[in-house]
This record gives structure tokens, C-alpha cells and sequence, in this order.
């Protein structure tokens, strides 16, 4: 323990990273646009600096506290230099902020307007370049960038998969794949990470909501939206309402405002996953299968390991992500109810996801039917929300709807999919024997939950010991990854999200989210878990009814995917 003078008052510090950090515990919101507690120290806008008793300045982000240190964060030299640090920004960037997507969210612009920074007096030298569009998920744009580095370091050091770094110097110094590659020929996995750290708008969502909009507005469609678990407690961020409410009956009831003509929830695809991923792994236990079995509900995680750990792709479920398997199950659903359609020649689906990867994953063959792509476009919560928020309705002021039957009935056990250990914790319900309040209980405390990227616990199972790692944040995967390909680590089961936190925390998800707002999201879920009825999936009777109906004898062709004979190879 010791003690600073921070503009004149002491403030005690214990454990604190760096300056900056004790700075903000005495409530002091000093400006900067690098830095990131989950992150290495970059030190590279500098706008965090202050000023010591002897006149020497230093950026608060990457020095130490030490007891008796005396500093000043807002002396007028400080003040100055920080107004210039913007202003040489904002001359090198494209300021086009009128029709930007991130106008009113943007850092740069909330920092310039703090620091009344109205006139930039430095001329542009930097060379404008063409903006990359390649991927199906997110949007480079390198007129934007403010060299930050924080999108290269959430890649690099957060996910393991280092697609982007800064090439060149100077003022031809410029975020973006190798060798000049597109982010399509990159080996970016559409996590969207990158994305949800860029303060500015150089990385943003490859939206697709005004083919949406036309597709509402075009009276031969019958347009039918999925709206996953995690969008729920995450939408409210951006509309006014407390983090982490449950406002899924809002956004139903907005939807059918919007046009769409029936509103699911993929809880019920979440069921279906569950239901034959614990089938799966069942059979592989039983009958001395591939093990350990690593889920495939999480699109980039499955691209990753495909590409990195082609050597263990045997390990990954056959199961569809629970998007892929509703879409497959309702686009066949309307293929023999179609009087249902009222006429209209053309079925649309569109789901409605926190992730990013979501938008390549409905393009992938693997996870087509009969040759058909069964999801024609993704919005993420960022996109839904902001479409919302175009149409003037007061979502705070909307009445709650049900989703709509057939689809509109989830398990706890569904629900819970948005948030990291969910997907196991629902797995292990299913093929537990008891089903009361105790038994669920005991799988919730069984070590499942919390917000750590690598857990690691055992379960008893019909006289076996089932060893199961939960893992979020691809770098934690990578890791994980290594010590079971050199059998220093030996599991069962294994679930990945590519997130930290899980889908609560996904590509898609409103920006500025700090660890306490994910927490939130979280514990929404859980909340809502705990007011469900049926909280196994097998124990919902609209799963049943399915399996017993249009599903039997489809399982395999609507379920599950072939991978791509490539990745095997």
C-alpha cells in the first residue's frame, strides 16, 4: 500500500497497474484512446500524460506508481498539449463525421469536443486509400485510423490470430492485413474483436440493414426473424435502458413494428444444438470415440481451429451452431407449410445475433441445405438497435409481445448459451438423470460459471469422471489447444467462444462495454434462466413434438454439416 498526491489530494493505491489507473480511482476520467486494461501497455497516443513535481511529463499508462509521488493531471501545458495531439489526429483522418457510423459514439469526436478543439490548422498529407469491404463481417477503413494499435494488440495478443499489424512508418504507417492482402485473404476469423476496441470508426460492421429494410418493404416476402439469447440484455446499451435487462419482449414487439411477419427466439435452436451435441458426446463416451469433443456453436472458433489445428478437426462437433440449425429447421418448416406464407412468394430469414462471425458463417456451404443458403442475413445488436433508433421508436415506451408459435418456447438451459460455460452447463443438464431445483444447482456450482477465460472442473457420469474445460478468448483456445495436441492436458468435453466472456461480449454487441457492463449481460441471462419453467432442453415439448414430427429421419441433413474436405486435408 501507498500513497500519491494527485492534483493536490492524496489517494491511496494498492495493486494498481500504472498511474493512470490510480488516476481514475480518484475519479479523475483523464482522456486516452490506446489503452486498454485488458491489453499490453502501448503508450501510444500519449493523451493519458501527466506531469510530475519536477516539471517531467510521462504517459500515466505505462508508468508505475511509487509512494509519494506528487503529479498533476490538468496543468495548462498539459491541457495544450493534449488539444494538439487531437488536432494532429483529426488532420489526418477523414472527417467526413456527418455520415459516419460511429458519429455520436466516436472517441476522437467526443475527445475534440471535450477539448474544444475547433479549428485543425495542419494540412493532410496522408494518402487516401481504398476502404476494404471483402469481408462478409466487418468494414476496414483506413482513412479513419488513428494508429492506436489497439485492434492490432485485441488480435494479436487477446485472440491469437494476429490477421492485422501496422506496416510502414511515418505518415504512410497503416493498419492492415500482410502484404497488402484484403481482410477476406487474411487469416481473420470474423470475431469482430477488433471492431468492439477501435475508438473511431476504421473498423465497423459490414451492415447489411437496408437490403433488409427493402426486403421488409417488398410486399411478395414473408419476412421471419431469430433473435439470439445474447441480444437481449445487450440492446438496451444502446437504447437507454439498464445494462443487462432482459428486453426481449421489447424487441419482439418492435420487430412486428418494423414488418417482420413472425419472431422466434434461437433459445430454441440453442435446444436443438443441445439436444444433439449431448447425443454426440454421449456416443463418443460410450463408444470410445474421438475425444475429447471440442463444441462448434462459435463460428470463428470453428474457422480457427480449422485453420490452425487441422490435425484436430476429428474433435470438432458434426452440430450445427444453434442459428444454423433453426435456420435449417424453419426455411424447411415453410417449405412444407407454406399457406402459412399467405401468398407471398419468397421467404426471407433473418437472424438477428451478437456476433459478427455470424454474417460469414451463413455463406459457408457446409451449413447450406440441399444446396440452399437457409439465413439470408445476419443484423447484429449493434445494427438492430440502430435501425430502431432511425425509425423513431421509443423502445423504452414499447409494450412486450411473445415470440411467435411454433418457435417462440426455450429451455433455461437455451438461454444461457450467450454467456461462456452455457453451452456445457446446458449439456450436462441434458444428460443428468435428475432434473430438480437441487440437481441443476449442483451443475451451476460444479465450477461451469464465472467470467475467467480457462476453467477447468470434473463431473461424475454414470461411473465416469468427465474431465471439461470452458474456455473464452481465442488466445486461451490457443493455449488449451497446445497442450492437448502434446497430451499435456487430457478433457472430455471442451467449449470455446472466441469472445471473452462468450457471446455477451460478441463482435456485434454495442461498443464501449467495460468488464462490469459485460458482467451485467451475464447475469441478465442467468436471471432469466432462473424464471424459465422448463429449464432442460429435452424437457421442452416443442423440441419433442419436432423430433417426433418434420425431424425424424432429417436429423443428420438438418442438424449437422460436413466440413470442408480442404480443412481435413
Amino acid at each position: 500500500m501507498g500513497y500519491m498526491t494527485i492534483d493536490g489530494c492524496r489517494v491511496e493505491f494498492t495493486d494498481e497497474p500504472n498511474i493512470l489507473a490510480v488516476i481514475r480511482k480518484a475519479g479523475i476520467e483523464i482522456p486516452t484512446l490506446c489503452y486498454h486494461s485488458e491489453l499490453s501497455v502501448y503508450g501510444a497516443c500519449r493523451l493519458c500524460t501527466c506531469e510530475d513535481a519536477r516539471g517531467r511529463t510521462f504517459a500515466s499508462c505505462s508508468e508505475k506508481p511509487a509512494d509519494g509521488m506528487v503529479i498533476y493531471t490538468n496543468t495548462p501545458r498539459l491541457i495544450n498539449y493534449r488539444r494538439t495531439i487531437v488536432e494532429l489526429m483529426l488532420a489526418s483522418h477523414d472527417r467526413d463525421c456527418t455520415t459516419c457510423q460511429r458519429s455520436g459514439e466516436c472517441e476522437l469526436q467526443d475527445l475534440a469536443r471535450r477539448l474544444s478543439v475547433k479549428d485543425v490548422r495542419f494540412d493532410n498529407y496522408r494518402k487516401h486509400l481504398p476502404i476494404d469491404s471483402s469481408s462478409p463481417s466487418i468494414v476496414r477503413d483506413p482513412n479513419k485510423c488513428i494508429l492506436c494499435g489497439d485492434c492490432v494488440r485485441m488480435c494479436e495478443n487477446v485472440q491469437h490470430v494476429s490477421a492485422i499489424d501496422i506496416a510502414n512508418r511515418g505518415t504512410k504507417a497503416v493498419v492492415t492485413p500482410a502484404f497488402g492482402k484484403s481482410m477476406a485473404e487474411s487469416g481473420c476469423v470474423n470475431c469482430g474483436q477488433c471492431r468492439v476496441v477501435c475508438p473511431t470508426s476504421a473498423i465497423t460492421i459490414h451492415t447489411a440493414v437496408s437490403q433488409v429494410m427493402r426486403e421488409l418493404a417488398d410486399p411478395d416476402t414473408y419476412v421471419i426473424a431469430q433473435v439470439a439469447p445474447a441480444v437481449r440484455v445487450a440492446i438496451g446499451d444502446k437504447l437507454g435502458l439498464p445494462e443487462g435487462q432482459n428486453n426481449m419482449g421489447k424487441l419482439v414487439a418492435v420487430l412486428h413494428r418494423l414488418g417482420f411477419d413472425e419472431v422466434y427466439d434461437t433459445t430454441y435452436g440453442a435446444d436443438l444444438t443441445v439436444m444433439e451435441e449431448a447425443a454426440e458426446f454421449l456416443d463418443r463416451i460410450r463408444n470410445h470415440g474421438t475425444l475429447p469433443l471440442f463444441t462448434s456453436c462459435c463460428p470463428a472458433w470453428v474457422q480457427f481451429c480449422e485453420e490452425r489445428y487441422p490435425d484436430l478437426f476429428d474433435h470438432l462437433s458434426t452440430c450445427r451452431s444453434p442459428q444454423a440449425m433453426f435456420g435449417a429447421v424453419i426455411r424447411q418448416y415453410y417449405r412444407e407449410h407454406h399457406e402459412q406464407m399467405q401468398g407471398k412468394k419468397r421467404l426471407v430469414s433473418v437472424s438477428i445475433m451478437p456476433c459478427t462471425a455470424k454474417k460469414a458463417e451463413i455463406l459457408r456451404p457446409e451449413s447450406h441445405t440441399f444446396g440452399e443458403q437457409d439465413i439470408d442475413y445476419v443484423l447484429t445488436t449493434t445494427e438492430i438497435a440502430a435501425l430502431i433508433q432511425r425509425t423513431g421508436y421509443r423502445f423504452d415506451r414499447i409494450e412486450p409481445e411473445a415470440p411467435d408459435v411454433p418457435f417462440g418456447v426455450g429451455s433455461g438451459g437455451g438461454v444461457i448459451f450467450g454467456v461462456t460455460g452455457g453451452v456445457t452447463e446446458a449439456v450436462l443438464r441434458r444428460i443428468t438423470s435428475g432434473k430438480s431445483r437441487r440437481d441443476m444447482d449442483a451443475i451451476k456450482t460444479s465450477g461451469v460459471r464465472g467470467p475467467q477465460g480457462v476453467k477447468e472442473f470434473s463431473v461424475e457420469y454414470e461411473g465416469h469422471t468427465l474431465h471439461i474445460a470452458v474456455i473464452s478468448g481465442l488466445a486461451n483456445a490457443d493455449r488449451v489447444m497446445r497442450a492437448v495436441r502434446a497430451g499435456e492436458a487430457h478433457y472430455d468435453l471442451i467449449e470455446v467462444m472466441a469472445c471473452p466472456s462468450g457471446c455477451v461480449n460478441g463482435g456485434g454487441q454495442p461498443v464501449g462495454a467495460v468488464r462490469s457492463s459485460v458482467e451485467e449481460r451475464a447475469g441478465g441471462l442467468y436471471k432469466a434462466d432462473v424464471n424459465y419453467q422448463i429449464q432442460r432442453s429435452n424437457d421442452n415439448p416443442l423440441v419433442v413434438a419436432l423430433y417426433d414430427g418434420m425431424l425424424k429421419g432429417r436429423e443428420h441433413t438438418l442438424l449437422h454439416r460436413n466440413f470442408s474436405q480442404k480443412k481435413q486435408a
